[in-house]
């Protein structure tokens, strides 16, 4: 049988240094194989202790901006570290492909419906043949529980969703839908949180 990769997924980390400690130790209890930081991962510019954590614990990163965060300082944060960053790419492992956009409706890593729609397609390109597929976005997508919040989810998330057939899409925003999960279209929808949440596919 094909060994399942196991994901510590986490968002809305908001420069936090002794949460990501916390999620760095529990990537390593949990035997992790990747770190998926989906957005919101810097606080008033502040970068350090932020992604170091889970490269001294030897874990593969992948990080999309969210709507806190330029897009710019992804691409840094990217660069220094030796992680990937997603917005608008694909990566594979282990025969699964993930593939995102992140950014959000206000702020530094404002982001139009159409430019998230575009950026998904974009990214999305790059999984020709992978059958297994995660997206990961900042934003929930339209109609989700997350949107018990008051904040009106993405229609460009829920239509990339129903075009792309994602297993899971993986995202935050909304921190008090921390945990909620969906099933949109087929695909297992996580909001995954400031305390991580391990998946396996």
């Amino acid at each position: 049988m094909a060994k399942k990769l196991r994901i510590l997924a986490a968002a809305d980390i908001h420069g936090d240094a002794r949460l990501v400690k916390k999620l760095a130790e529990k990537s390593e209890k949990e035997k992790v194989d990747l770190v998926v930081l989906c957005g919101d991962i810097t606080g008033w510019m502040e970068t350090k202790n932020i992604i170091g954590p889970f490269k001294e614990k030897k874990k593969k990163v992948l990080i999309i901006p969210g709507n806190h965060d330029s897009f710019a300082t992804a691409d840094f944060l990217a660069s220094i570290y030796d992680v990937k960053n997603i917005h608008g790419y694909s990566v594979t492992y282990d025969n699964v492909g993930f593939f995102g956009a992140g950014g959000g409706d206000l702020g530094p890593g404002v982001i139009t419906e159409k430019q998230l729609m575009e950026t998904l397609e974009r990214a999305h390109a790059g999984l020709k043949g992978i059958e297994k597929k995660i997206m990961v976005t900042h934003m929930h997508p339209a109609g989700s529980k997350s949107e018990f919040s008051g904040f009106q989810g993405s229609r460009a998330i829920r239509e990339a969703i129903k075009k792309f057939k994602p297993e899971i899409l993986l995202h935050g925003h909304i921190h008090e839908a921390a945990g909620f999960e969906d099933n949109i279209y087929g695909t297992r929808v996580i909001n995954v949180g400031r305390e991580g949440k391990v998946i396996e596919i």
